[in-house]
């Protein structure tokens, strides 16, 4: 448990699921600082850039206050969770969005063609074609909880398979750059896993 002793930071901005990221590495026995504070972002050990939210308005708060450069020049660890991995795409159809461009795939809107398919989608799905040390001691086609109705698309920094309407890129990887699109700290000890792997990456 030496990432217990790390400094690990949650970038704040108008984008909730923050206290629940918080309890998931309470239980891991290590806490984070949530700040917007670009100086101790920049010193942190790990980085997770949270969200649920909309695009656009999201992506225009880091632009006032220059987030979006910082996370860009970040070469620790960054897991963005759900709209943070979306944010960390080229382009989100929400509201016709510019993003940060650090993975090159497009966010889009989930196209139901049958009544059964709802958008957004909410609850747990299966997670396939895991890769990278992020799952770690995860098993394909374990269970993670989801919440959205835009999804990015499959591509070259998909590192992992989710199918619901069709198939799309649940985690995302570049670099120092990590992105999930369930919620880990809602997806049990799967989503425990996750977090832990993240730590000691």
């Amino acid at each position: 448990m030496y990432w217990a002793k790390m400094k690990t930071v949650i970038i704040q901005y108008n984008a909730g699921n923050i206290q629940s990221v918080l309890y998931a590495l309470e239980r891991l026995g290590t806490t984070a600082m949530v700040t917007d504070n670009p100086e101790i972002i920049k010193t942190a050990d790990k980085v997770i850039f949270p969200g649920v939210g909309e695009a656009s308005t999201a992506m225009a708060y880091l632009q006032e206050r220059q987030l979006n450069k910082l996370v860009l020049s970040l070469t620790q660890p960054v897991l963005g969770i759900c709209l943070g991995m979306q944010l960390m795409c080229a382009y989100s159809e929400e509201n016709d969005t510019q993003c940060l461009g650090i993975f090159n795939e497009q966010v889009k809107l989930f196209s139901p063609s049958q009544p059964s398919e709802k958008v957004p989608q909410i609850g747990w799905n299966t997670i396939t074609n895991l890769k990278t040390p992020l799952f770690n001691g995860v098993a394909e086609n374990s269970f993670a909880y989801f919440v959205h109705g835009y999804y990015a698309a499959l591509g070259e920094h998909t590192i992992g398979v989710t199918d619901y309407i069709q198939p799309y890129s649940c985690a995302l990887q570049k670099n120092n750059f990590y992105g999930v699109q369930f919620h880990p700290e809602k997806s049990a000890s799967v989503g425990e896993q996750i977090i832990k792997n993240f730590l000691e990456l």
